[in-house]
């Protein structure tokens, strides 16, 4: 039971921050990134890349739905009208709210599991309509062949969520990474929707391996990054899920694990979503899982 009760908990915890994000007023901007892409970025939902080029448009994410008439002006001024293609890297609603406003004359494209939990929803999201489902799928990877480069979206397996992908621009150098990248804070891990500390921080490795060092990395939340800011990222979740095993095995509850906080060092990456308190317990409930 005590472990249900925590699920719940960050369910609706997930679900009120959802919410309140929604409710905020954005602040948009746009960055020419490398070659043809660019990112959007509201200070509020999930980021944005946008390919626009002699092919058309690649969309990466869309945000609210509310959101979009914003959007949309933003994207005339690079040059973007309506997308030809429009990835999900994965399925929370700040990243795919917008697939019925932008997904009309576009492919949408996400892994297996996005389209199946769009479908069924869950306490915190209805189902999503038809329109805005995605329509091709894949297990591992796709490759797209637009505006003069080569894109692999290659899925990471069980990570943020266990439908997590990344956009990699072969030519330009660019990689959007989804919510497998917060840039400069602590990550949300939805448990409920397959997410796995102990995944994520191993993602992370692996993406330090494949990328070039000369990448440039549009993270799910935060500014452009690069592999630096990754390595720190990384080397964050290496000290503190280090920190949660030790406590873990010292015999420390959830809670009392979230209350012993972390060493100074970490203070800046909590944020209003996820906090100190918070990042320690979603890891506690990770790793102690049944």
């Amino acid at each position: 039971m005590k472990g249900i009760a925590v699920t719940a908990f960050l369910g609706l915890a997930a679900g009120l921050a959802a919410t309140a994000l929604q409710d905020q007023e954005p602040e948009f901007k746009t960055t020419a990134v490398a070659g043809s892409v660019h990112m959007i970025d509201s200070g509020v939902a999930g980021n944005i890349g946008v390919s626009v080029g002699v092919d058309g448009v690649l969309m990466i994410d869309d945000q609210f739905a509310r959101f979009a008439p914003a959007i949309r002006e933003q994207m005339e001024a690079i040059g973007a009208g309506a997308p030809r293609f429009l990835v999900n890297t994965h399925w929370h609603g700040d990243h795919t709210g917008g697939n019925l406003e932008f997904g009309g004359a576009a492919t949408i494209l996400a892994q297996d599991n996005v389209r199946k939990r769009l479908l069924a929803g869950d306490g915190r999201t209805p189902p999503a309509e038809k329109a805005a489902l995605p329509v091709l799928t894949y297990d591992d990877r796709v490759t797209l062949h637009f505006n003069g480069e080569e894109i692999e979206v290659y899925a990471l397996g069980p990570g943020h969520t266990d439908g997590d992908s990344i956009v990699w621009f072969k030519d330009s150098k660019v990689v959007h990474l989804g919510d497998h990248f917060f840039s400069g804070r602590f990550p949300y891990i939805d448990l409920d929707s397959g997410g796995d500390v102990a995944g994520f921080v191993e993602n992370t490795r692996r993406l330090l391996e494949m990328l070039p060092d000369d990448a440039k990395l549009i993270p799910g939340h935060g500014p452009l990054s690069t592999k630096d800011d990754l390595r720190q990222t990384l080397r964050m979740l290496e000290t503190t899920t280090a920190l949660v095993r030790e406590r873990i095995e010292q015999g420390m509850t959830e809670l009392e694990c979230g209350d012993a906080g972390l060493p100074e060092e970490w203070a800046t990456w909590s944020w209003n979503f996820i906090t100190t308190k918070r990042w320690l317990r979603l890891c506690h409930r990770s790793f102690t899982a049944d």
